[in-house]
């Protein structure tokens, strides 16, 4: 099990590029200029995968007013992602990173509890990231129930 990068307020954010639920390649350098929240969900279409994807969606309008584009990442297929984003209502980019090199740029996969067992996988988290590209907030382990209410207190929004 490999070890676990933890980013920290100021880091900057690891670039990518990867396509969204309809193939169009994304680059978080395409936002400088702009805020954003990158949350990393385990599997799309899940129940509490589809509760927080939703509550983002719910929430994009006052983020967006508030200068935040939202972004969500999982490891499903673009196809996949289609799917997700046509059943749920979803408007915002779902990037595919299948093979998770941008999850553990980013933390957001190793090592973890499910159920009593050790495992390496998906870690629920999401990531405020300022204009400049710098990580504002990192949101690591992160509960599905809830969690856009708490960003959203966390920015003022």
């Amino acid at each position: 099990m490999t070890e676990r990068v933890l980013l920290e307020p100021g880091q900057s954010a690891p670039d990518f590029a990867l396509p969204d639920q309809d193939g169009v390649i994304r680059k978080l350098s395409d936002y400088r200029g702009k805020r954003v929240v990158l949350f990393f969900i385990p599997e799309a279409m899940t129940p509490a995968c589809s509760m927080e994807a939703c509550e983002f969606q719910e929430s994009s309008a006052p983020l967006a007013e508030a200068g935040y584009r939202v972004l969500g990442m999982s490891r499903d297929s673009v196809e996949r992602m289609r799917r997700f984003a046509d059943r749920d209502g979803l408007e915002y980019p779902l990037l595919s990173d299948p093979e998770a090199e941008v999850h553990r740029a980013y933390g957001a996969y190793g090592t973890k509890n499910s159920y009593g067992r050790i495992i390496e996988g998906v870690i629920r988290s999401t990531f405020v990231i300022d204009a400049e590209g710098r990580i504002e907030h990192p949101l690591y382990n992160i509960k599905a129930t809830g969690h856009v209410a708490r960003v959203r207190k966390l920015l003022g929004i």
